[in-house]
């Protein structure tokens, strides 16, 4: 088949700029098991008036991430949030009841990560059914075994996810009963590579 000068430019221009892609897209990277047992996630609350900041802990899921040896490429968190505690069982139950996580109805909140870039993390975060873009600072660090250990800080505003109970943005009049708007999500997180039968890491 004889190509015309033009048509051979085109698959040539096409070729390069498929292999552009590829290699902009990079390795895939190697897939790790998040362990639920050995992170810890804690949640910090405020009053609006004073100084109260209440504060407790949720326990993870089994979630999948993917790390390419420089950078996070891929990340599924699972929060359970059956799992939310505070050592005054009346504000525990509160806080799982339907003013604030109602978590018979939503037993878990997800954060699907979307990039990484210059120390923050970008993502979707989903409560209650209701999933929000959120940007938060990310430390990432690898340990002699292997692992990953992840840590930072969240900041979210509770009432972009329908949870607006004493929010004076919503409620006037709820005085020393008012309740900031945000709280605070810290993590600290390890992760281990996911093996298959030879003990060589999982690469997709």
């Amino acid at each position: 088949m004889n190509l015309t000068p033009l048509t051979r430019r085109l698959a040539s221009l096409g070729l390069a700029l498929l292999i552009t892609l590829l290699l902009a897209a990079g390795p895939a990277g190697t897939v790790y098991q998040l362990q639920p047992a050995a992170s810890r996630l804690t949640w910090t609350g405020h009053a609006d008036i004073g100084t109260y900041a209440p504060s407790g802990t949720l326990q993870l899921r089994a979630s999948t991430l993917r790390y390419d040896g420089r950078r996070l490429r891929a990340a599924r968190v699972t929060v359970d949030m059956r799992s939310l505690h505070h050592d005054n069982a009346q504000l525990r139950e509160h806080l799982r009841g339907a003013d604030f996580f109602d978590v018979e109805q939503f037993p878990t909140a997800e954060f699907r990560l979307q990039s990484t870039s210059g120390g923050q993390a970008r993502g979707l975060l989903t409560i209650k059914g209701v999933a929000q873009p959120v940007t938060f600072p990310l430390t990432l660090t690898r340990g002699a075994a292997g692992e990953l250990r992840l840590r930072g800080t969240a900041s979210i505003d509770r009432t972009r996810f329908g949870i607006r109970y004493n929010s004076r943005s919503f409620f006037a009049g709820v005085g020393d009963q008012a309740i900031r708007n945000d709280f605070q999500l810290a993590f600290d997180v390890v992760a281990q590579p996911e093996t298959v039968a030879d003990g060589q890491p999982v690469k997709p």
